[in-house]
């Protein structure tokens, strides 16, 4: 499965982790307010807002479906992958 490939890559430090910010979990609340109208939730809108904060536009999801629905502020959609 994707997933599990994934944690074992994060495991083995094939990816580089970055820490949440106490403004990240302020934005999320923010975003989660924006799009309450849709299932937007907590680490999810934690991944958006750790992006905007670091002007990432590429996210590697499994859940498309949440990641098209949000318009970050650094720009007017983000690429999804794979």
């Amino acid at each position: 499965m994707a997933e599990t490939a994934f944690a074992r890559a994060v495991g083995t430090a094939e990816f580089t982790l970055e820490p949440l910010l106490v403004e990240d979990v302020e934005r999320a609340a923010d975003l989660m307010s924006i799009y309450a109208d849709t299932p937007l939730g907590l680490v999810d809108a934690c991944v958006v807002a750790a992006a905007e904060r670091l002007e990432i536009l590429g996210v590697l999801t499994t859940d498309r479906r949440h990641f098209s629905l949000v318009r970050p502020r650094h720009a007017s959609a983000f690429r999804l992958l794979p």
